[in-house]
């Protein structure tokens, strides 16, 4: 089997996230700026870069577990708190 260059994304949607806005909410709710939660993430060795930080915020980026749960602990909420609508 051979892997070619036009295959489809595993998710293909316009919204790549549900956490975004939550995210961004409690960010600021800490007076964080999308850099400060990016440099407070590699304390938890998840390495995310504030433009990524920005795409997530705009739900242009996936979010894996990992990277939500330390989202959740540098922003002191619950991953079920990042998870509402």
């Amino acid at each position: 089997m051979t892997l070619t260059k036009n295959m489809a994304r595993i998710i293909d949607y316009h919204v790549q996230n549900i956490v975004g806005n939550n995210i961004k909410k409690y960010r600021l709710e800490l007076g964080m700026s999308q850099k400060e939660l990016s440099d407070r993430l590699e304390t938890y060795a998840i390495y995310i870069c504030r433009g990524s930080i920005s795409r997530i915020e705009s739900h242009e980026r996936t979010v894996t577990d990992f990277e939500l749960r330390a989202m959740a602990k540098v922003l002191n909420v619950s991953i079920e708190d990042l998870l509402e609508e």
